[in-house]
């Protein structure tokens, strides 16, 4: 039988602390970035093993894998310190004087045609701040519970009431091709689009990009003959040769210069959201980023 366990006793420096552990997968390096004998951070996790009835840490050779109970406790413990940290803060945020960080997932698209601005418009108002870019991938809202990211950029859809998010445009797609191309000599039907071969670009996971599923479901197949991770380098892919790219028309702008471009006879408009979750809902300084980004996209419009 488990022996009862004062739940009460358990503060949120403790919680601090296994937080910690769980983003640097170190209990050594988690005492130095919390000041803290290492032996405070074993005695630490080890108490709260025994309020989870968890182990929430197991040693794999030489890496510390935490336990799924371990990430559904971190998840719920970063919402906890968010939530009295937004009590104990002060009301107001002062951009001119921050130097807090924020953590922005994307994919290329994102830091192609919004992060540049973003930032600049950002440190004009808070110089002192410190920005973080990391990649999305497929994975971006993963890296949203995973505390991994503050803030996620792109084409992702919804997942859950665990989510709030905002559609901030809609992109509708272009094809891209060599103006030597033999079909570069106005708009394409759909069967002149099939016919083609293709570039895919899989932004480096299993992404399924929307006109991608809006064939699918049509019961129509695109000919790829290259598949990339990524838009970048695409016009010298694909520069003299017989072979086209789906991209969306902004990103079309940034990466076609020299080449045929034509609307894809596909309809299936991408939507660019930004995505945030109860953890930095109420904050002052991400209520003040996410309305930069909402800006930014204003005055690129």
């Amino acid at each position: 039988m488990r022996k009862p366990v004062d739940i009460m006793a358990t503060d949120f420096r403790a919680l601090e602390v296994l937080v910690r552990v769980y983003h640097l997968g170190s209990f050594t390096r988690a005492a130095e970035e919390l000041d803290l004998n290492q032996s405070v951070v074993s005695y630490t996790i080890e108490k709260l093993r025994g309020v989870f009835d968890d182990p929430l840490f197991v040693r794999e050779g030489r890496q510390l894998i935490p336990t799924p109970r371990c990430e559904e406790v971190v998840i719920a413990a970063g919402d906890l310190l968010a939530q009295f940290a937004g009590i104990t803060a002060a009301g107001a945020f002062d951009p001119s004087s921050s130097t807090d960080t924020i953590t922005i997932a994307c994919n290329y698209y994102e830091r192609a045609l919004i992060i540049p601005h973003l930032v600049h418009a950002m440190r004009a108002e808070a110089p002192n701040i410190k920005i973080e870019i990391v990649d999305a991938s497929y994975l971006g809202h993963d890296k949203l519970m995973r505390m991994e990211a503050d803030l996620l950029i792109g084409p992702f859809v919804q997942l859950g009431a665990a989510f709030y998010s905002r559609t901030l445009y809609e992109d509708p797609y272009v094809c891209m091709m060599d103006p030597a191309n033999p079909a570069a000599k106005g708009p394409l039907s759909l069967e002149q689009y099939l016919a083609l071969e293709h570039v895919y670009i899989t932004y480096g996971g299993n992404w399924k990009s929307r006109y991608m599923q809006v064939l699918e479901a049509q019961g129509h197949a695109l000919s790829i003959a290259m598949r990339t991770p990524s838009p970048a380098g695409i016009r010298n892919l694909i520069s003299g040769t017989e072979l086209a790219v789906t991209v969306g028309a902004r990103l079309s702008r940034h990466l076609g210069e020299g080449l045929f471009l034509t609307p894809c006879p596909v309809e299936a408009p991408v939507a660019i959201q930004m995505v945030w979750t109860a953890r930095t809902h109420e904050s002052a300084m991400h209520k003040w980023v996410r309305n930069h980004v909402v800006q930014t996209i204003r005055a690129t419009a």
